[in-house]
């Protein structure tokens, strides 16, 4: 049996073998990571084009949507109709005992910072507004603040009086409308306090009766109403030595007009609870 013989194969015929590095960088064909430069390029366009339109997209949905808004009024407010109630001084516990100075000038510190911006000084440069109306100026680029003098206060104002009643046990309590942009309650409102217990706690309202006159309404934000500052009700509870040594709860709430008082969701809206306890 015949056999054949093998050729050798010439070094310049044998076959051509890849290497890894190949895979990233070929020289033989010019490629990078299997792409070449064209496919590479055009690859780098199609996402620039791609994310260029996205942003593009982005950016005009965002235009559209800030030419809804207003600068001065938010564009959505039916999610809180009515305000809320706080006081001052800013504490929901008011324990101290008359006959220590240190332990109320903390209240009474509190309450003269606060009233500040109420001095008769101060409320004399706004507007003396007609009583008993809205002061609407909606047609108005600025807006005018109507007085609110300290004074009206009389017994809590600080004036008379500079630790407002608590260095005889009687202390004073201010409350407060949080501000709602727009809002003009209807009928007469009015602050009533109440303490929770058996018998009745005699107390003092400063102005009168506790109202709010709708002068001070509608209030127009910060950036057009930056002036304004809020009317307030001044309680002077009259604690009796009976009284003193005990915790009382006392619950003031908005009435007399359609401001909501009673939602059980929300212990702040048109009503606001604290405890006093004076000890001797």
């Amino acid at each position: 049996m015949s056999t054949k013989e093998e050729t050798p194969v010439a070094d310049g015929d044998k076959p051509q073998t890849s290497s890894w590095k190949d895979s990233i960088y070929n020289p033989r064909t010019g490629e990078f990571i299997g792409r070449t430069a064209k496919s590479w390029a055009l690859i780098l366009l199609f996402y620039l084009v791609f994310y260029g339109f996205l942003a593009g997209m982005f950016t005009l949905t965002m235009w559209v949507m800030l030419q809804t808004l207003d600068d001065n009024i938010p564009t959505y407010r039916d999610r809180v109709a009515s305000p809320g109630l706080v006081i001052r001084p800013r504490s929901l516990d008011i324990v101290f005992n008359r006959t220590d100075t240190k332990q109320y000038v903390q209240y009474v510190q509190h309450l003269e910072n606060f009233l500040q911006q109420y001095n008769d000084t101060v409320q004399e440069r706004n507007e003396l507004c007609m009583v008993g109306e809205y002061y609407e100026q909606d047609d108005q680029e600025e807006k005018k603040v109507c007085q609110f003098k300290r004074s009206l206060l009389r017994q809590c104002s600080g004036l008379s009086d500079t630790t407002f009643g608590y260095t005889e046990g009687k202390p004073c309590v201010l409350v407060k409308m949080n501000r709602i942009i727009g809002l003009k309650p209807r009928g007469d409102p009015y602050i009533n306090c109440t303490a929770k217990r058996e018998s009745p706690l005699q107390m003092q309202y400063f102005p009168s009766e506790g109202r709010f006159d709708k002068m001070y309404f509608p209030y127009y934000g910060k950036n057009l109403h930056s002036t304004y500052v809020q009317p307030l009700v001044a309680v002077k509870l009259l604690l009796t030595k009976e009284d003193y040594n005990n915790e009382l709860t006392v619950e003031c709430k908005i009435e007399g007009s359609d401001l909501r008082n009673s939602d059980d969701r929300d212990k702040f809206l048109g009503r606001v609870t604290f405890r006093v306890k004076v000890v001797e």
